[in-house]
């Protein structure tokens, strides 16, 4: 029997903030990072991300660098407390009951961000999101490196890893919808066969007039 699936961004889409800077500005409040400029160079990379002109690989090796003394397990209990505390307040209502109504309806749900996985993927479980994607990092010494595992969930790099996924999957979908908010994820809104663009980006706003394409207002 033909379904549905639902294909979500995280990070302004799901979320009224950005779960990765959230996620830095919780490692200095922990003191796991001391530099003053940390953040302030945060915001200059994720204005490029916005702009649709980040290099991934620039922004990983900046954003992991405070993270290579961690053990694995001690970043992961980190991600979980970032989550109670900074990120889950600003998941939109909107989604929360989207989300609630497709579970409850048995309807597939997917994750796909460009934030890393081991933020991603513990996020998703937590608002009941079945399966996740993100740029998954290669560990070595049980540590999280900056070094790209895989196709990055960046761009084209979403569709693809989207791709990779339905060819492994016994059921079969006749219709993907995709939210987002980035004109980062135009390539996917063109691949999806609806798109519902959330509070979306200026340039994704000015492209968003194309048959079944919807821009959406979410509040918190």
């Amino acid at each position: 029997m033909l379904q549905p699936l639902y294909v979500f961004d995280m990070d302004e889409t799901l979320f009224a903030e950005d779960c990765s800077m959230l996620w830095n500005e919780f490692l200095v409040e922990q003191g796991v990072v001391t530099s003053n400029q940390f953040l302030a160079e945060d915001k200059r990379l994720m204005a490029l991300y916005s702009a649709g002109e980040l290099n991934m690989e620039d922004y990983l090796s900046f954003s992991m660098s405070p993270l290579i003394s961690l053990h694995k397990s001690e970043v992961d209990q980190l991600v979980e407390r970032c989550i109670d505390e900074k990120i889950l307040p600003h998941l939109y209502p909107q989604a929360k009951a989207l989300i609630s109504q497709l579970k409850n309806a048995n309807i597939d749900t997917i994750i796909i961000s460009a934030t890393v996985h081991f933020i991603v993927s513990a996020i998703a479980k937590r608002i009941g999101i079945d399966i996740s994607m993100g740029i998954g990092l290669a560990i070595e010494d049980d540590r999280y490196t900056s070094t790209i595992e895989g196709i990055p969930t960046y761009r084209e790099g979403k569709v693809t890893r989207l791709e990779q996924w339905l060819n492994k999957q016994d059921k079969q979908y006749d219709t993907i919808h995709f939210y987002t908010d980035s004109i980062n994820d135009l390539p996917l809104c063109e691949r999806a066969d609806h798109a519902y663009l959330v509070n979306p980006c200026e340039r994704l706003r000015e492209v968003s007039n194309r048959p079944n394409w919807q821009v959406l207002e979410w509040h918190l």
